[in-house]
């Protein structure tokens, strides 16, 4: 089961190592914040940068919620899990897990949890073509047969806006895109 950690943002990596080395190995398959290629422009030139998908939050495999979350709380900078009903905590919907997967081109992967590393729960940039008539094609990465999620295209700062549902809330996130030439 996915569960989610919030924590403050930007210290998502710190939280990770703390995990790893607080956290028995056996009470998680994984710990991971998945990350976004984007391009931006800086002096001019057009740059490809990964940041952090989702911001304060990091993702915990677990089939040992209860002994887990007795661990976690010992982590430094652990703030708080998300999701919890009562004496429990939710894990992520099914749907969220299958939506994750599928932007970070793991949707078909059957590999162990264990030998993946953080570069696995990378979104890549999709390519988009536009045409003469300013009509946008969606041609490969993970926006890909999402279009009724996405709610905006920016062009000029090449990105794609993307409202998803993410612990019963309604999130827009960014994606990054290419424009790979006038379609006619």
């Amino acid at each position: 089961m996915y569960y989610v950690i919030q924590v403050a943002s930007g210290m998502e990596d710190r939280v990770e190592e703390q995990i790893g080395i607080i956290v028995e190995k056996g009470l998680y398959d994984e710990c991971f914040h998945p990350i976004r290629r984007v391009k931006k422009k800086i002096r001019g030139e057009w740059k490809e940068l990964r940041e952090k998908l989702l911001p304060g939050y990091v993702f915990i495999i677990s089939d040992e919620v209860g002994e887990l979350y007795q661990k976690l709380r010992k982590v430094p900078a652990f703030t708080k899990m998300l999701g919890k009903d009562g004496e429990g905590f939710l894990p992520l919907a099914d749907h969220e897990v299958e939506w994750l997967k599928r932007i970070t081109g793991l949707g078909g992967c059957k590999s162990s949890s264990r030998n993946r590393n953080s570069k696995d729960m990378e979104v890549q940039i999709s390519q988009v073509s536009v045409s003469e008539d300013d009509e946008i094609t969606i041609l490969s990465g993970p926006l890909k047969n999402m279009e009724g999620y996405i709610k905006k295209i920016d062009l000029h700062r090449r990105i794609a806006k993307v409202e998803v549902d993410f612990m019963n809330r309604k999130t827009v996130i960014h994606l990054g895109i290419e424009m790979v030439g006038k379609k006619d």
